[in-house]
C-alpha cells in the first residue's frame, strides 16, 4: 500500500494527536517515563509544546501573547510588528508600552522568571509577517493586527501549514472571510477566532437556556453594540509617521491615508480603510453569541436593512456614530443590531419572557433560570476551558475549537450586509446558503469587491 509522504508539520500533528490518545489509554496500560521527557507540572516536555508566533503587538496582541505564554505547553518563539515601540494613547500621550521591543522584553522576562534564570530567553523578531510564517518550526500563528491585515496574514500562515488564532472580526471584507474559512477547510487547519465570550460562563449559560426552550418561540432579539466615534480620538494633526513605524507596511493593502494619531493605534477602526467602526468591532462578540443560541453558526439572515445611521461631523472617520441593522431570520425572528440597545444580547419569547446577557451579567424574566447551579436542560452547548486553552487543545486533538472560521465569518456577515444596505439605500434579501444577495447585482458587487491597493492580492 502506498504511503502518503507527510510534511514536518503534518508529522508533528500526527504525533501530538497520538500522544493525546495515549493519555486516554494510560489508565489501562500505564507508562513510566522520566520527568525530563514529560516535563513537570509547570512546564510540558519540549516534544509536547506548541510553538507560537504572534503577528501584531498592540493591546490585543499583548493580551494574546500573555494568555499563550501562561499555558504550560506553549512556547512563544517569534514576534512580528511594523512598529518597534509605542504607547497606548491617553491625555498625556503616555501609558503601557506596546510594539515589537516591549513584546520581546515581555517574552524574555517571563520565561526567565519561569525558568528561574537570570538571563532572558531569546525570541526572534520580524517586521514582515511572511518571514515569520515561512518558519518550519512554528506550529501556530496568532494574528492580532488591525482588521485590514487579518486576511492576508491568516492566509499566508494557513498556506504555510500553521494553525491560527485570529482576532475578531475575522476579516475586514466579506470576500476575505469567505477566502479564510475555505482555506481553513482546505488545509484542515485548527482555527480559533478571538470571540472570547464563547468561553465565558455567563454567555454559555445564556445559550443553554435558549437552546433548551425556556423562552418558547423566540420572536425578537436585540443585539446592543457600542456607538461609534462622535469626535476625533486623538490628535488630528497630519504629521510624518514616527521613525520607529513602517507606515507604508502598516497600511499595506489599504489606502495610505495622511498619518495622524486619531487614525492610528487604538483609533484606526473609525475609518473604513482599516476597520469597520464599532459595528464590526463588537458584532463579532454579541451577534456571535446570538447566532450560537439560535443554531445559526453556518447560516444567517433572510434579509438585512440599515436604518437610522448617523455619521460623525468630523472628516477623520467615516463609520457611523448611531446605527441599526434590522434583520429577519428563519422562523420569523426579528433581530435588531443597534447602538441604541444596551450592550449585550436580549432574546424575547412569544409569551414575553426574556433572557439578557452581557459581560459579567446574566438576567432573565424568571430568576430561577439564572440561580447558581441551575441546570438549563438536556441540550448542552460546547464548553470551553478558556479561549487560548481551547485553541491549544484543538491543535493537539485536531478537534474544532469553539469559535471556528466560518462561524466567525457568519457572525459578522450582517455587519457587512448592513454597510452595503446603507450604501445602496435599500433592504437586501439574502441567500445564506449561497452567500449571495438576491436580485441586486449592484449590492452584490459592493459586497464582494476587494479594493486592495498596490500589488497585494487575496488569492
Amino acid at each position: 500500500m502506498k504511503t502518503e509522504k507527510q510534511s514536518p508539520l503534518q508529522a508533528r500533528r500526527h504525533f501530538l494527536k497520538g500522544a493525546a490518545g495515549m493519555i486516554g489509554i494510560g489508565a489501562a496500560a500505564p507508562m513510566i517515563l522520566p520527568s525530563s521527557v514529560l516535563g513537570d507540572k509547570k512546564r510540558s516536555a519540549a516534544s509536547e509544546r506548541i510553538t507560537v508566533g504572534v503577528v501584531g503587538l498592540g493591546a490585543r496582541g499583548f493580551v494574546n501573547l500573555e494568555g499563550m505564554m501562561k499555558l504550560p505547553d506553549t512556547q512563544i518563539v517569534a514576534l512580528c510588528d511594523v512598529d518597534t515601540f509605542h504607547y497606548r494613547e491617553n491625555a498625556s500621550r503616555k501609558g503601557r508600552a506596546y510594539g515589537l521591543e516591549p513584546a520581546k522584553m515581555a517574552v524574555g522576562s517571563y520565561y526567565a522568571k519561569k525558568n528561574n534564570s537570570t538571563q532572558t530567553s531569546t525570541c526572534d523578531t520580524y517586521s514582515d509577517y511572511r518571514e515569520l510564517c515561512a518558519r518550519k518550526d512554528i506550529d501556530a500563528v496568532v494574528v492580532a493586527t488591525p482588521d485590514h491585515w487579518h486576511a492576508l496574514c491568516t492566509l499566508e500562515a494557513l498556506r504555510s501549514g500553521k494553525d491560527i488564532y485570529c482576532e475578531k472580526p475575522v476579516t475586514h471584507l466579506f470576500a476575505e472571510g469567505q477566502a479564510v474559512y475555505r482555506e481553513v477547510a482546505k488545509q484542515k487547519a485548527i482555527f480559533q477566532t478571538g470571540s472570547q465570550q464563547r468561553s465565558s460562563k455567563e454567555f454559555h449559560q445564556a445559550v443553554e437556556l435558549v437552546i433548551n426552550g425556556h423562552l418558547g418561540k423566540i420572536t425578537r432579539v436585540e443585539v446592543g453594540l457600542p456607538e461609534g466615534y462622535r469626535e476625533a480620538k486623538g490628535s488630528i494633526t497630519v504629521e510624518e509617521p514616527p521613525a520607529n513605524l513602517d507606515y507604508a507596511m502598516w497600511c499595506g493593502p489599504s489606502p495610505a491615508l495622511p498619518y495622524m494619531r486619531a487614525r492610528h493605534h487604538r483609533w484606526w477602526r473609525g475609518h473604513l480603510a482599516y476597520g469597520g467602526g464599532n459595528i464590526m468591532d463588537f458584532i463579532g462578540h454579541h451577534n456571535d453569541i446570538n447566532h450560537w443560541a439560535l443554531g445559526l453558526d453556518s447560516s444567517g439572515p433572510l434579509s438585512v436593512e440599515a436604518v437610522n445611521w448617523k455619521f460623525s461631523p468630523t472628516e477623520v472617520y467615516n463609520t457611523p456614530m448611531d446605527y441599526e441593522i434590522r434583520c429577519e431570520y428563519p422562523g420569523n425572528i426579528d433581530v435588531s443590531i443597534a447602538s441604541s440597545h444596551p450592550g449585550g444580547i436580549k432574546w424575547i419569547g412569544k409569551n414575553g419572557s426574556w433572557i439578557y446577557v452581557t459581560r459579567g451579567k446574566l438576567e432573565a424574566s424568571n430568576p430561577a433560570w439564572i440561580a447558581k447551579g441551575y441546570d438549563a436542560g438536556a441540550k448542552k452547548a460546547y464548553k470551553s476551558p478558556g479561549h487560548h486553552r481551547n485553541f491549544v487543545d484543538g491543535i493537539k486533538s485536531r478537534k474544532a475549537c469553539i469559535a471556528p472560521a466560518e462561524t466567525a465569518h457568519r457572525s459578522v456577515s450582517p455587519g457587512h450586509l448592513g454597510y452595503v444596505s446603507q450604501a445602496v439605500g435599500r433592504k437586501l434579501k439574502w441567500d445564506a446558503a449561497k452567500e449571495q444577495i438576491i436580485g441586486d447585482q449592484e449590492a452584490q458587487k459592493l459586497l464582494t469587491e476587494v479594493p486592495y491597493v498596490g500589488d497585494w492580492k487575496l488569492g
